[in-house]
């Protein structure tokens, strides 16, 4: 079936899309240009749609606004948002009379003419995703990036061939109720995480497994065999999987040999890729997230394309990103660590003590696991955010704590925070942007926080 396809089958059908966010819009303008009747839901005001909702309104677009805007009946076909759990009362009723409860990611999978890599995980999603389409890329492939980075893909979809390849960062929403599978899956791992949304742990992990569970015979699916959840996996796929592993030697995917070589296993044959020491993208973490990639790609791209990247690329923004080094202090954004793990991981990149700033909103996960690290790695702490005191408290209650290592600063501002990180550092000093905690108290994703540090850092003088 093709896009155009799918638009005729809507004739004489009322579409709800629920979310005018980035994801959506490209979805509502193109069946708004088609003449379908939609329908759009979304919390926030016209004035703050702006220019979309008066382009789009002038097109037809019914708008349903405002702290009701999931209230009443939905008609044949919704679109959900992908931040939206799919068993949100509304949509959930939305089934129950008949509506078909669908996504845009989910419509591209079924829509796609080409091979599909889609990446999912609690940590390493962007920068495995980033490195599977890096190493098509370099291999001579026409490369479609979408899902979570890149762009929204649907509108898209007829530009595509059989013989490129399109590369999906995927998130537990997005997967949660998906009715197919991409051809390569990875799962880099799986801890709680988004439990402030998720019902439970193990909605959170079910949602992960939907990566999987429609692959077919020929699919593959990537696992972390180093992860018990990830590695559990196993048991119920249909396709062929491919391990990776810091830890053990494996028979089919990649594996760190005990010298610090990357080797890639397949059909009794095992060939050394390089050393670890040769990436330039810090952390064993990153080590685990190249060899997912490898792994992934393993007979689509050659071991000499393999090298080549890997020891050119430099990772992605918000990432361990350096922004500068002044009077000796080196500024680090790690806008990324959402979550304890994260920031755990990010720490463990810095063989000195750092000055951190965390803090954020709640993700309803525990933060004991974190205070350790903390203690370990970090000499003055400065908390700002809604989890500025849950974290303090795992700090304090750690074993590993004394008073005063680390010292400890509560300061409510973001900037201000920032600044007074900048004011303690001394020559040789690493200022560490590493939350362990979402950024909804105070922007709109991690990217807004991430720019914020940056732009405070580089207007220090």
């Amino acid at each position: 079936m093709t896009l155009k396809d799918y638009i005729d089958s809507l004739a004489g059908k009322t579409v709800t899309v629920v979310g005018a966010g980035i994801s959506n819009r490209p979805l509502i303008t193109l069946l708004a240009e088609a003449g379908v009747s939609v329908t759009v839901r979304d919390r926030s005001s016209a004035e703050a749609l702006g220019g979309f909702y008066d382009e789009n309104a002038a097109k037809g677009v019914c708008f349903i606004l405002g702290d009701g805007y999931l209230d009443g009946e939905m008609g044949d076909v919704v679109f959900r948002t992908p931040g939206m759990h799919p068993f949100q009362p509304a949509l959930r009723a939305a089934a129950e009379r008949g509506s078909v409860v669908t996504s845009e990611m989910e419509l591209f999978l079924k829509l796609c003419p080409c091979r599909v890599f889609a990446v999912t995980g609690s940590d390493g999603k962007t920068t495995t995703t980033t490195l599977v389409s890096e190493l098509l890329k370099a291999a001579g492939y026409t490369v479609w990036l979408g899902g979570n980075i890149g762009k929204p893909l649907l509108s898209e979809v007829d530009s595509m061939s059989p013989e490129d390849a399109a590369v999906l960062e995927l998130s537990s929403f997005q997967l949660h109720s998906m009715t197919c599978s991409p051809e390569v899956a990875v799962i880099t791992n799986i801890s709680p995480n988004h439990l402030d949304v998720h019902p439970s742990y193990a909605d959170y992990i079910d949602a992960k497994k939907q990566v999987y569970r429609n692959q077919s015979e020929g699919s593959r699916l990537v696992l972390n065999l180093d992860n018990d959840v990830t590695a559990s996996c196993a048991e119920e796929v249909s396709g062929g999987v491919s391990w990776f592993s810091r830890r053990h030697t494996v028979d089919n995917g990649c594996f760190l040999r005990e010298d610090g070589m990357i080797c890639h296993a397949s059909a009794g044959e095992t060939t050394e890729l390089l050393s670890a020491s040769e990436l330039l993208i810090p952390g064993v973490h990153n080590v685990e997230n190249m060899m997912a990639a490898f792994a992934a790609v393993w007979g689509y791209v050659s071991p000499e394309v393999m090298r080549t990247v890997a020891r050119s690329f430099t990772g992605v923004a918000h990432r361990l990103e350096k922004i500068r080094v002044l009077r000796g202090v080196t500024y680090i954004n790690d806008s990324i660590a959402s979550s304890p793990n994260r920031t755990i991981a990010g720490l463990a990149c810095f063989p000195e003590k750092v000055i951190l700033i965390a803090g954020g909103k709640d993700k309803g996960i525990s933060y004991d696991a974190v205070g350790p690290a903390i203690c370990a790695h970090v000499k003055k702490l400065y908390l700002t955010g809604m989890t500025a005191q849950v974290i303090e408290d795992s700090v304090r209650k750690a074993a590993e704590y004394e008073p005063g290592a680390p010292e400890i600063y509560r300061i409510d501002g973001f900037d201000e925070a920032i600044r007074a990180a900048a004011a303690a550092a001394e020559a040789g000093d690493v200022v560490l942007l590493s939350p362990a905690s979402t950024s909804f108290d105070r922007f709109k994703n991690f990217e807004e926080r991430g720019n914020r540090f940056r732009r405070v850092v580089e207007e220090l003088a």
